[in-house]
Protein backbone atom coordinates (compact mmCIF):
# COMPACT_ATOMS: atom_id res chain seq x y z
CA UNK A 1 0.00 0.00 0.00
CA UNK A 2 1.57 3.33 -0.59
CA UNK A 3 2.30 5.28 1.86
CA UNK A 4 -0.19 8.97 1.86
CA UNK A 5 2.26 12.09 0.74
CA UNK A 6 2.66 14.57 3.70
CA UNK A 7 0.48 17.42 2.76
CA UNK A 8 1.95 20.44 5.37
CA UNK A 9 4.68 20.71 2.69
CA UNK A 10 5.02 20.64 -1.29
CA UNK A 11 7.11 18.23 -2.50
CA UNK A 12 11.06 18.85 -2.52
CA UNK A 13 9.96 21.97 -0.25
CA UNK A 14 9.32 23.73 3.25
CA UNK A 15 6.14 24.27 5.50
CA UNK A 16 7.70 27.85 4.76
CA UNK A 17 7.27 27.78 1.39
CA UNK A 18 3.15 27.33 2.16
CA UNK A 19 2.79 30.45 4.03
CA UNK A 20 0.87 33.10 2.15
CA UNK A 21 2.95 35.58 3.66
CA UNK A 22 5.86 35.56 5.89
CA UNK A 23 7.64 38.20 7.99
CA UNK A 24 10.78 38.29 5.31
CA UNK A 25 7.98 39.82 2.83
CA UNK A 26 6.87 42.69 5.40
CA UNK A 27 8.37 46.22 3.96
CA UNK A 28 9.76 47.47 7.23
CA UNK A 29 10.57 51.52 6.47
CA UNK A 30 13.74 52.01 8.02
CA UNK A 31 13.72 55.33 7.12
CA UNK A 32 10.36 56.30 8.52
CA UNK A 33 11.47 54.69 12.44
CA UNK A 34 11.21 51.49 11.30
CA UNK A 35 7.35 51.59 10.22
CA UNK A 36 5.75 48.54 10.43
CA UNK A 37 2.94 48.03 7.29
CA UNK A 38 -0.20 46.65 9.14
CA UNK A 39 -1.65 44.72 6.48
CA UNK A 40 1.51 42.84 5.31
CA UNK A 41 2.21 42.29 8.95
CA UNK A 42 -1.03 40.83 10.28
CA UNK A 43 -1.23 38.99 6.83
CA UNK A 44 2.33 37.43 7.82
CA UNK A 45 0.88 36.59 11.74
CA UNK A 46 -2.05 34.62 10.14
CA UNK A 47 -0.10 32.83 8.18
CA UNK A 48 2.07 32.00 11.59
CA UNK A 49 -0.77 30.88 13.42
CA UNK A 50 -1.01 27.45 11.20
CA UNK A 51 2.25 26.23 12.83
CA UNK A 52 0.15 25.70 15.34
CA UNK A 53 -1.79 23.33 13.52
CA UNK A 54 1.60 21.57 12.45
CA UNK A 55 2.41 21.42 16.35
CA UNK A 56 -0.85 19.31 15.56
CA UNK A 57 -2.25 18.64 19.61
CA UNK A 58 -6.01 20.39 20.70
CA UNK A 59 -3.76 21.66 23.66
CA UNK A 60 -2.65 24.50 21.35
CA UNK A 61 -5.93 25.41 19.97
CA UNK A 62 -6.43 28.32 22.70
CA UNK A 63 -2.83 29.66 21.86
CA UNK A 64 -3.81 29.71 18.47
CA UNK A 65 -7.33 31.54 19.21
CA UNK A 66 -5.44 34.26 21.25
CA UNK A 67 -3.15 35.25 18.28
CA UNK A 68 -6.14 35.26 16.01
CA UNK A 69 -8.29 37.31 17.92
CA UNK A 70 -5.73 39.71 18.85
CA UNK A 71 -5.01 40.20 15.01
CA UNK A 72 -8.53 40.79 14.78
CA UNK A 73 -8.71 44.02 17.02
CA UNK A 74 -5.48 45.19 15.24
CA UNK A 75 -7.59 44.85 12.04
CA UNK A 76 -10.69 45.93 12.97
CA UNK A 77 -9.22 49.06 14.07
CA UNK A 78 -7.49 49.10 10.65
CA UNK A 79 -10.87 48.75 8.80
CA UNK A 80 -12.61 51.64 10.92
CA UNK A 81 -9.81 54.30 10.20
CA UNK A 82 -7.88 53.11 7.40
CA UNK A 83 -5.91 56.70 6.39
CA UNK A 84 -4.82 56.25 10.38
CA UNK A 85 -3.24 52.96 10.49
CA UNK A 86 -1.37 52.28 7.49
CA UNK A 87 1.32 51.23 10.09
CA UNK A 88 1.13 49.59 12.77
CA UNK A 89 2.71 52.77 15.15
CA UNK A 90 0.49 55.19 13.31
CA UNK A 91 -2.53 53.17 14.49
CA UNK A 92 -1.82 53.09 17.96
CA UNK A 93 -1.14 56.55 18.13
CA UNK A 94 -3.85 57.45 16.22
CA UNK A 95 -6.28 54.68 18.13
CA UNK A 96 -4.70 56.23 21.79
CA UNK A 97 -5.86 59.92 20.72
CA UNK A 98 -9.58 58.98 20.75
CA UNK A 99 -9.39 57.60 24.35
CA UNK A 100 -9.64 53.88 23.16
CA UNK A 101 -6.95 51.33 23.32
CA UNK A 102 -8.82 47.91 22.15
CA UNK A 103 -6.36 47.68 19.16
CA UNK A 104 -3.30 48.85 21.14
CA UNK A 105 -3.89 46.27 23.57
CA UNK A 106 -4.81 43.75 21.13
CA UNK A 107 -1.16 44.50 18.99
CA UNK A 108 0.69 44.28 23.02
CA UNK A 109 -0.10 40.86 22.92
CA UNK A 110 0.09 39.58 19.62
CA UNK A 111 3.77 40.67 19.43
CA UNK A 112 4.01 38.74 23.26
CA UNK A 113 2.84 36.22 21.46
CA UNK A 114 4.58 36.30 18.44
CA UNK A 115 7.91 36.73 20.87
CA UNK A 116 7.05 33.74 22.66
CA UNK A 117 6.62 31.81 19.06
CA UNK A 118 10.02 32.89 17.90
CA UNK A 119 11.77 32.49 21.50
CA UNK A 120 11.10 29.03 21.64
CA UNK A 121 11.49 27.76 17.46
CA UNK A 122 14.79 29.97 18.04
CA UNK A 123 15.69 28.23 21.10
CA UNK A 124 15.01 24.69 19.71
CA UNK A 125 17.19 25.11 16.59
CA UNK A 126 20.21 26.33 18.97
CA UNK A 127 19.84 23.43 21.05
CA UNK A 128 19.50 20.57 18.65
CA UNK A 129 19.52 17.96 21.75
CA UNK A 130 16.32 20.09 23.18
CA UNK A 131 12.87 18.58 22.72
CA UNK A 132 10.18 21.30 21.84
CA UNK A 133 8.17 21.02 25.34
CA UNK A 134 11.67 22.29 26.65
CA UNK A 135 11.97 25.12 24.61
CA UNK A 136 8.60 25.85 25.07
CA UNK A 137 8.83 26.21 28.41
CA UNK A 138 11.96 28.16 28.52
CA UNK A 139 10.11 31.26 26.20
CA UNK A 140 7.08 31.02 27.92
CA UNK A 141 8.91 31.77 31.25
CA UNK A 142 10.40 34.31 29.52
CA UNK A 143 7.61 36.46 27.44
CA UNK A 144 4.06 35.57 28.14
CA UNK A 145 3.89 33.65 31.36
CA UNK A 146 4.72 37.12 33.70
CA UNK A 147 1.57 38.43 32.11
CA UNK A 148 -0.82 36.05 32.29
CA UNK A 149 -3.41 35.35 35.23
CA UNK A 150 -3.34 31.80 37.21
CA UNK A 151 -6.64 30.72 35.43
CA UNK A 152 -4.92 31.22 32.19
CA UNK A 153 -1.37 30.12 32.60
CA UNK A 154 -2.53 25.99 33.00
CA UNK A 155 -3.98 26.27 29.75
CA UNK A 156 -0.87 27.36 27.96
CA UNK A 157 1.48 24.96 30.43
CA UNK A 158 -0.94 22.34 28.93
CA UNK A 159 0.29 23.21 25.35
CA UNK A 160 3.55 23.08 26.16
CA UNK A 161 3.67 19.51 27.43
CA UNK A 162 1.38 18.38 24.49
CA UNK A 163 4.17 19.37 22.15
CA UNK A 164 5.52 16.83 19.72
CA UNK A 165 8.93 14.73 19.45
CA UNK A 166 11.56 16.93 17.78
CA UNK A 167 11.81 14.78 15.09
CA UNK A 168 8.30 13.98 14.42
CA UNK A 169 7.71 17.84 14.35
CA UNK A 170 10.85 18.77 11.84
CA UNK A 171 9.73 16.05 9.56
CA UNK A 172 6.27 17.80 8.98
CA UNK A 173 8.50 21.14 8.01
CA UNK A 174 10.32 19.25 4.90
CA UNK A 175 12.19 16.47 4.46
CA UNK A 176 15.67 18.28 4.07
CA UNK A 177 16.70 19.30 7.00
CA UNK A 178 19.54 21.80 5.52
CA UNK A 179 16.28 23.62 3.82
CA UNK A 180 13.66 23.42 6.78
CA UNK A 181 17.05 25.19 8.83
CA UNK A 182 17.81 28.25 6.60
CA UNK A 183 14.10 28.83 5.65
CA UNK A 184 13.36 28.78 9.65
CA UNK A 185 16.47 30.90 9.64
CA UNK A 186 14.95 33.91 7.50
CA UNK A 187 11.45 33.65 8.78
CA UNK A 188 12.86 34.26 12.28
CA UNK A 189 15.12 36.70 11.98
CA UNK A 190 12.66 39.13 10.11
CA UNK A 191 9.96 37.80 12.56
CA UNK A 192 12.38 38.74 15.32
CA UNK A 193 13.49 42.04 14.35
CA UNK A 194 9.99 43.17 13.54
CA UNK A 195 9.04 42.12 17.18
CA UNK A 196 11.91 44.04 18.69
CA UNK A 197 10.76 47.30 16.69
CA UNK A 198 7.32 46.80 17.92
CA UNK A 199 8.30 46.25 22.17
CA UNK A 200 10.79 49.08 21.26
CA UNK A 201 7.70 50.93 20.48
CA UNK A 202 5.58 49.47 22.56
CA UNK A 203 7.80 51.06 25.29
CA UNK A 204 7.92 54.58 24.52
CA UNK A 205 5.32 57.44 26.21
CA UNK A 206 3.28 57.48 22.71
CA UNK A 207 2.09 53.93 23.07
CA UNK A 208 0.78 54.26 26.85
CA UNK A 209 -2.83 54.68 27.99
Amino acid sequence: MAVPANNTFPSGGTWFDTLHKTFADVPVDSYNDNAVPTSDFLEAAESLTTLFDVLGSMAFTPVKNDMVGNIKKVRDRQLAAPAESETLQSLVKNELKTKKHTASEGLLWLVRGLDFTSQAIRHNLLNPSDELSSSFRTAYTNTLKPHHSFMVKPIFSAAMSATPYRKDFYSKLGDDQGKVDEAAGTWLSALERQVGILKTFQGTKAAKW
